[in-house]
């Protein structure tokens, strides 16, 4: 591991050498290239010479351990160093892990209403808010490609794109089943009710990562409805794309542009099947193990909003946060690092047993 962190320190005075000459510049893609790899390591290299600090801070102490007046305060001090440096060096471990070749795509985020009808629908809005405050913390940018409410403000079914270099690495462990228990405001008896809504989260590929067939898809126009004036129910712009061999089913409406529209139709349709073409081989692998934070699989119930305890548990790892307020106003880090942190940890465990 040290070979490798110093090897990264080396990589990372090299490029902010070419970055600093003028003739790099000249290339456009060289320096796109070489600014991307300088972002990749700068995590790496900063927390490699925090622990190298801290080492020797921990070094210097030799002399203040030996000294009856100073032992005391140095023996705290070292106590605190030691911690530092074991943290340090798990976060180092996880830098170091392979990364989900995935990571830095824009994801298609997918809500739909489950089990409990017009609560489900309004808790499935609630999500879309939670997801869409914690986009704008993280500078993300959300972009609607369907979406169909109800009467009361809540939602059947939601797709929408999420732009943003770290948004496929922070939502991927969103996939799956939340469950909410509270008393509905049309509930006059006070019961608590439990609804269901299921979240996908999908890379956005390209064909390169997964092709089409044309002679597999069937494309529909109708006109949209909804929101966007008389443009937009006048001209048959909506579309609609059926994958034949899987009965896939993809509608996009958000755009005035028939074209656009269809370009986005195939981009979710692509997702979709990539998707399902990766838990196809992950349940074909023997003696698969499953991961701690799930398989991500959307019949998987992956956590618990309680409403009436104020209390988020996520199931997967153990957590529980009373602080579910703050959650459904995008406050998701804890959540979203706890899942981060047990999945590395299932990787590392996995290499171990696999030499």
């Amino acid at each position: 591991m040290w070979a490798q962190l110093t090897k990264a320190c080396l990589r990372l005075e090299e490029i902010e050498t070419q970055l600093s000459q003028p003739e790099t510049y000249d290339d456009p893609d060289l320096a796109a290239s070489l600014n991307k790899e300088q972002k990749d390591l700068l995590p790496l290299v900063e927390a490699y010479r925090q622990h190298q600090k801290a080492q020797s801070d921990l070094d210097g102490l030799a002399d203040l351990l030996d000294d009856p007046e100073c032992r005391q305060l140095a023996k705290a001090e070292e106590t605190a160093l030691r911690a530092e440096l074991d943290r340090l060096e798990e976060e180092l471990r996880l830098l170091l892990q392979p990364k989900d070749p995935m990571n830095g795509k824009d994801v298609f985020l997918e809500i739909r209403a489950g089990v409990g009808g017009e609560e489900a629908a309004l808790f499935a809005a609630d999500l879309f808010r939670m997801y869409s405050m914690y986009g704008e913390k993280q500078g993300w940018r959300l972009e609607l490609t369907n979406v169909n409410q109800t009467e009361l403000g809540g939602v059947k079914e939601l797709s929408c794109l999420v732009k943003g270099e770290t948004a496929y690495a922070r939502l991927k462990h969103e996939s799956g089943v939340h469950r909410v228990q509270r008393v509905p405001e049309t509930e006059s008896g006070g019961r608590i009710h439990t609804s269901t809504c299921t979240v996908a989260v999908l890379p956005q590929v390209d064909e390169v990562d997964f092709t089409l067939d044309p002679n597999d898809l069937r494309i529909d126009t109708f006109r949209a409805s909804g929101a966007g004036g008389q443009h937009i129910n006048k001209t048959e712009s909506a579309i609609r794309v059926t994958h034949l061999p899987t009965g896939t089913v993809v509608e996009c409406q958000d755009q005035r542009s028939q074209y656009k529209n269809k370009d986005r139709a195939l981009s979710i349709l692509r997702a979709r099947l990539y998707q399902r073409a990766k838990e196809e081989r992950e349940e074909a692998i023997a003696g698969q193990r499953r991961s701690q934070v799930g398989s991500g699989m959307r019949n998987e119930r992956i956590r618990t909003y309680n409403f009436p305890q104020g209390r988020v548990t996520d199931h997967r790892i153990g957590l529980t946060l009373y602080k579910l307020d703050a959650v459904l106003n995008g406050d998701l880090d804890e959540l979203v690092e706890g899942l981060i942190l047990a999945e590395h940890r299932q990787q590392k465990a996995s290499e171990n047993e696999d030499a």
